[in-house]
């Protein structure tokens, strides 16, 4: 009997990897099993072989918990889907051709490997009347001046800091990029354009200091998440600097005015009472401040090119708004990329070797090489 009960509680735990999580812990929890799916996939081989010892519901227990074992292993799979067409979608996408697309942008065994980290160093890149803003710095781990991407934090507009996820701060680094993962303004004290405006800061912060970061000036990509995203976003639409060029959104709300009129599930969060906080009203009081912190409302012609990422069960972020960005970029003829997570939820890439975080660091680098340049010297 308590091996059936097992099984049927790692059952209820696996069908967070097709259904969205209807609460705040089980949100947390549906990170770990889309993300960490060998482990789930481990515990439940374990249950499934102790039916030879145990008589008592054996037939149930076994075949419940062979669907179980389907469900976890269900994201490897799927994460496999999408890696065949992903080189193929992207490359058509920015019209490369004779690209070596023999690195596999998924691997079962990499899920099982280690993290790298680079030291990074934290400095103070802008002092306002009544507060300061940090920065930590990765330097690039490549010999030269090299572009610099500016990583924005999530947390409802109102936590978070520049230290969360650091992982891929590191892995783009050893990849030949300068990491300047800030700080901002926050709600409910700042609201909204104040993080935008720590953006520019940060440029022009970063862009004095050039020489001694190492950091070529014309190349500045943002990388947003969650609330994070929208900042990024937005700074990217209009800011119009032509230094940068490219951002790239994961999960991030894109259309303000929408998400405002389609609240998320209150067990997981008042995503209206943290729009007013952020924006200084609700939509009815200040609804033209909703259009103006709304990205979507700035594509135009003359945008950076875009990377959206984004996972279809997401419960803190509607799919809805990477669908939206999309078709605006679409519409004004952006380059840009989607790439899709069926399985994943808010926050998946917490693990960069899981099934989404391999895809989404794969593609984050690929795209980063395609929309920046490497400063040379001038010919003699």
């Amino acid at each position: 009997m308590t091996r059936l009960i097992f099984i049927i509680v790692f059952f209820l735990l696996s069908l967070l990897t097709i259904f969205k999580a209807p609460a705040y812990y089980l949100w947390l929890l549906a990170i770990g099993v889309t993300e960490f799916p060998w482990l789930f996939a481990g515990i439940t081989i374990i249950l499934l072989i102790t039916g030879f010892w145990i008589s008592k519901y054996q037939l149930a227990g076994t075949i419940i918990g062979c669907i179980t074992l389907l469900l976890f292993l269900s994201p490897i799979v799927r994460a496999y889907m999408v890696s065949a067409s992903l080189n193929k979608d992207f490359n058509k996408t920015f019209n490369i051709t004779n690209a070596d697309t023999t690195e596999s942008p998924f691997s079962f065994f990499k899920m099982f490997a280690g993290t790298v980290k680079v030291p990074y160093r934290t400095m103070t890149y802008v002092k306002y009347a009544d507060t300061s803003m940090t920065l930590d710095f990765y330097p690039t781990q490549v010999i030269g001046k090299r572009p610099c991407v500016i990583v924005v934090h999530g947390g409802s507009w109102s936590s978070g800091d520049s230290k969360q996820l650091p992982e891929l701060n590191s892995v783009m680094a050893v990849n030949g990029y300068n990491v300047a993962s800030i700080n901002y303004r926050m709600a409910p004290k700042w609201q909204t354009p104040a993080p935008v405006e720590d953006i520019a800061n940060a440029i022009k912060y970063l862009s004095t200091h050039a020489n001694e970061l190492h950091i070529d000036t014309t190349n500045f990509v943002l990388l947003g998440r969650s609330a994070g995203g929208q900042i990024a976003l937005l700074a990217a639409y209009t800011l119009h600097q032509k230094n940068i060029k490219a951002v790239i959104d994961f999960y991030g709300v894109a259309d303000m005015v929408w998400g405002y009129s389609i609240p998320s599930n209150p067990l997981i969060m008042d995503s209206r009472t943290v729009m007013s906080d952020y924006v200084g009203g609700r939509y009815p009081q200040v609804p033209q401040k909703y259009v103006a912190s709304s990205p979507v409302e700035f594509v135009d012609k003359n945008s950076p090119p875009t990377l959206i990422i984004h996972g279809k069960n997401d419960v803190l972020v509607a799919y809805e708004h990477s669908r939206r960005l999309n078709e605006k970029l679409q519409k004004n003829g952006i380059k840009h990329f989607w790439l899709k997570l069926p399985w994943a939820t808010h926050g998946f890439d917490f693990n960069l070797n899981g099934p989404g975080g391999q895809l989404s660091t794969y593609t984050v680098l690929k795209f980063l090489n395609k929309t920046t340049t490497i400063a040379r010297p001038p010919t003699p």
